[in-house]
């Protein structure tokens, strides 16, 4: 099977080269395109249901095949993890009149999203990754008497899109900059907690390093269009190169802290731990994107001759190097090609390896490298919660050439 590498308009908004059999992936049958489509709950009614595989209400991930050879994922294919309950369509009724409380700041103030339109716009392609992407691969190294909780997330739980908003350093700068004593951005999302719980343990409110203050955007575009009700409309803070978590959706209320919050989400949750330890707040937080990459075609068996091995790769807060292909499983390496667009250090690259494949068995893998000289390792160390994961070994592609 040859990939076609060109990108044109239609393609590069989201289209893609489809396999249709089934291929051992990553050690484990994974289906292709064969088992019938469930119903997607309703509030993501309108997305692409043979593109999804649904895991829960609130967990959905995009079929493997799918990503085709497009740079951009179109937001009808695009993952979906929520932490609470989606809030109804409603909140986006009046886009422009949605709120969003600034403090941490000299002169703090509530700002509608139509004023923010006001204050200036940036455009930044960013790799959109849920934190437990790759899950799959650290459960299926655990025994009988080790077990993870969490989604089997594969490669899917992920895509690249572009986002248009406020930068907020131009916002803080016009609130007359930040307070004395500040060291983390906090933003608090805008879904509703229901009666009776305890609005801490389940609010989605988020700290990262201030460091990052260049380049968080408050966001109201992806792709060209309002961003839907499910990817956080009417308007959600961007934080480039870090995982999914960060983004946060609905943003309520952007603070400059001194201190990272005490939400259950920050402070108990989303932290790198053993499998034998209890997640605590003194332990790494899962804030940035490991260097990454993945094989997408071919997936499925294939004839004598040419094929194009095709891959994304991703350096998290760095730009990319290269990136290595092998077809026997990483005992020999070869320099694969970058094609398409550069969209910046903060999106991922598609690369092709062209190979004549004679009759055999063949375990196609790929190894990145970013601009600092990190580079993808074989395996990610085991964490308690399977956040993470970048070993090259997980998502190994095992095809078999007649």
């Amino acid at each position: 099977m040859t990939e076609d590498l060109r990108i044109g308009r239609r393609g590069f908004l989201g289209g893609g080269l489809t396999a249709v059999a089934a291929a051992s992936v990553g050690g484990a049958s994974e289906a292709l395109a064969q088992q019938p489509a469930k119903p997607l709950p309703a509030y993501v009614g309108w997305k692409d249901p043979n593109a999804m595989i649904i895991h829960s209400d609130q967990t959905l991930e995009m079929k493997r095949e799918l990503f085709g050879s497009s740079l951009i994922t179109a937001e009808d294919r695009l993952f979906v993890r929520n932490n609470v309950k989606a809030p109804p369509d409603s909140i986006a009724a009046d886009r422009d009149g949605w709120r969003v409380e600034f403090a941490g700041v000299k002169q703090p103030k509530t700002l509608t999203v139509g004023e923010l339109k006001r204050m200036g716009v940036v455009t930044v392609a960013t790799v959109l990754q849920c934190s437990g992407n790759g899950r799959k691969y650290f459960m299926d190294k655990l025994t009988g008497d080790q077990k993870m909780s969490g989604t089997p997330w594969t490669v899917g739980a992920s895509g690249c899109v572009i986002w248009s908003g406020v930068p907020l350093k131009t916002v803080i700068d016009a609130l007359g900059g930040q307070v004395a004593g500040v060291k983390y951005i906090t933003g608090t999302g805008g879904e509703e907690i229901p009666a009776g719980l305890n609005p801490r343990d389940l609010v989605v409110e988020r700290s990262v390093p201030l460091s990052n203050l260049e380049n968080v955007i408050l966001a109201w575009e992806m792709n060209g269009k309002p961003i839907s009700v499910a990817h956080g409309g009417p308007l959600r803070m961007i934080v480039p190169g870090y995982s999914g978590v960060n983004n946060v959706k609905y943003v309520k209320t952007v603070a400059l802290t001194a201190n990272q919050t005490d939400a259950r989400i920050q402070s108990a949750n989303y932290r790198y731990h053993s499998i034998t330890e209890k997640p605590s707040p003194d332990q790494p937080a899962v804030w940035e994107q490991p260097v990454k990459s993945w094989i997408t075609a071919p997936l499925a068996n294939q004839k004598t001759g040419q094929v194009q091995i095709t891959g994304l790769a991703l350096g998290g807060m760095n730009a990319l190097a290269g990136v290595d292909v092998s077809i026997d499983g990483g005992k020999t390496w070869k320099k694969a090609k970058f094609v398409g667009p550069d969209l910046g250090r903060f999106a991922w690259r598609l690369f092709v390896l062209p190979a004549s494949l004679q009759p055999g068995d063949y375990t196609l893998v790929s190894r990145a490298r970013d601009a600092k000289g990190n580079v993808q390792p074989e395996d990610s160390p085991l964490n308690g919660s399977g956040y993470g994961y970048n070993g090259w070994r997980g998502p190994a592609v095992k095809i078999t050439v007649a």
